[in-house]
């Protein structure tokens, strides 16, 4: 049972660390400025491509979903489960293995030519909206799917006794389910892509595909406009709460993963042509998702034990400020896991994180040489990223938790520690250890902050591939990408293992 006292200090540390920074650009800032015409275009931009990425994010799904509802087959679980992780994956590895399949000597350019058809160009608004596709089809997938598996069999059944046939079925049962599930999908991936900016960094390819993240990074980093950027930050902001309201409006039934992997036997689909039609859709997802990240493994698999020192020293910073920022992101959330808490951690998911790191470094910068300190600004920074997923993951559990327990453990007088040691903690590993290994995974793939301030020094893996990248060493680029990959993963399945370490699975 998190006391009163602890849960206000950890309040009050999240709202300093999110309102002090904003308040610090704002003051150096001194007098807003007006949005320019290249504002406009940005703000244009982002709109497009967050709307074109959700449509499409979300269109695409539903026959994925559909087919993963009413199909059994081996393979079905881990292809689930990669559905199901679309958050984990870092940006920059996603954005390389895009790039070998459709980037100027991707695979695809390479069939092309050999045909003698024009190349295409991953580059631009429809390059952005192909990256945002890739990590939110899979997102858009879990939602759909958990709408349709949340149809009891009964209905089904029922449906089948009443010869309903195909039409019917999809008339009665699922687009009455589809009507409440997408527009909270479309939302929600509307927001995730509104705030886009390592996408936007690297396959932007100019002015033209400039999204208001990348706008606010080009102020501070090339300008330190810090008026100009935080002016931008503001519209994005309120960008972001409506949307972040229209979501939290629109949204259905959370992502709990109870029931996905019931199949109801549907005798409406059964025809060789839905067989086919289902299959079809499963193996163009799969070859979409699982193509880029297997030529980036192909091709970097062999070159990582070669790679140079700096990208080594790189991993060795991105361990560290991972590490640093699940200890911080667990430490607020086991108090904050309220509804009150849950409220105030949304702030740090609808403010710029460069604006956050911005003036973190401002606040430091009269006691400190902040550049020395980007590493701990960086950790910080993605605690307050994470806390809002930390914080969904564990506050069910802890309300039930303490609806079943604390009227008992203040009987028994447990103090605060007392309580955490004998009551919280063995019933809480298994979502704790899935939200740190969430946390973790997400700060280590992570290329923000860390590309406004870092030097040479202080580089993490993400910002020295995209160096990489930017020196056309797209080998090495390849082989760090691997060992990025590798260490993110491998750090979401020792905490997430460890959480679920005898407690019963």
């Amino acid at each position: 049972m998190a006391t009163r006292p602890v849960a206000l200090i950890a309040g009050t540390l999240v709202a300093g660390l999110t309102l002090g920074p904003v308040a610090a650009v704002a003051w150096r800032a001194g007098v807003l400025t007006g949005l320019e015409p290249a504002d406009w275009a940005a703000l244009r931009f982002t709109l497009m491509q967050a709307l074109l990425s959700a449509a499409l994010s979300v269109a695409f799904a539903i026959p994925v979903a559909r087919a993963l509802a009413r199909r059994a087959f081996p393979g079905r679980g881990v292809l689930i489960a990669l559905l199901g992780a679309p958050f984990i994956l870092p940006v920059i590895v996603a954005i390389l293995g895009l790039l070998a399949v459709f980037g100027r000597a991707g695979v695809l350019n390479r069939v092309l030519e050999a045909f003698g058809l024009p190349e295409v160009s991953i580059y631009g608004l429809h390059g952005v909206v192909l990256a945002h596709v890739f990590f939110n089809l899979p997102l858009a997938t879990r939602l759909i799917l958990q709408g349709w598996l949340a149809i009891p069999g009964e209905r089904f059944r029922l449906a089948a006794t009443l010869g309903f046939s195909s039409r019917d079925v999809f008339r009665v049962l699922e687009r009455p389910m589809l009507a409440s599930i997408l527009p909270g999908a479309f939302a929600v991936i509307f927001v995730i892509c509104l705030s886009s900016f390592a996408v936007a960094l690297t396959l932007g390819g100019g002015p033209r595909a400039t999204t208001l993240e990348l706008a606010i990074y080009q102020a501070v980093r090339f300008d330190f406009d810090l008026a100009h950027a935080a002016s931008l930050a503001l519209v994005q902001l309120g960008l972001a709460l409506v949307a972040g309201l229209v979501a939290l409006r629109l949204s259905g039934a959370g992502l709990g993963a109870e029931g996905l992997d019931r199949v109801v036997p549907r005798w409406d689909a059964g025809g060789v042509g839905l067989r086919l039609l289902d299959a079809l859709w499963l193996a163009l997802v799969a070859l979409f998702l699982l193509t880029p990240l297997g030529l980036v493994a192909a091709r970097g698999a062999l070159g990582v034990f070669s790679l140079p020192g700096p990208v080594w020293t790189a991993a060795a910073h991105s361990l560290a400020v991972a590490l640093g920022s699940t200890a911080l992101c667990i430490l607020w959330a086991i108090p904050l896991a309220t509804r009150r808490g849950e409220l105030l951690g949304l702030a740090g998911i609808a403010l710029s994180p460069l604006v956050l790191g911005t003036g973190l470094f401002l606040i430091l910068r009269a006691f400190v040489n902040p550049f020395s300190l980007a590493l701990p600004v960086t950790a910080v920074v993605n605690a307050l990223l994470s806390l809002p997923f930390v914080l969904r993951i564990l506050r069910p559990e802890a309300e039930a938790l303490q609806q079943d327990f604390g009227r008992l453990g203040g009987a028994l007088g447990l103090r605060p520690f007392a309580w955490l040691r004998w009551v919280y903690l063995p019933r809480m590993r298994r979502p704790l250890g899935f939200s740190a290994g969430l946390c973790a995974a997400l700060s280590m793939g992570d290329l923000g902050v860390i590309a406004l301030f870092a030097d040479p020094d202080r580089a993490t893996l993400p910002l020295q591939i995209y160096r990489l990248m930017g020196a056309y060493r797209m080998e090495q680029a390849a082989a760090a990408a691997v060992l990025l990959l590798a260490l993110s993963l491998g750090l979401f399945w020792i905490f997430d293992r460890g959480g679920r370490a005898n407690a019963g699975s």
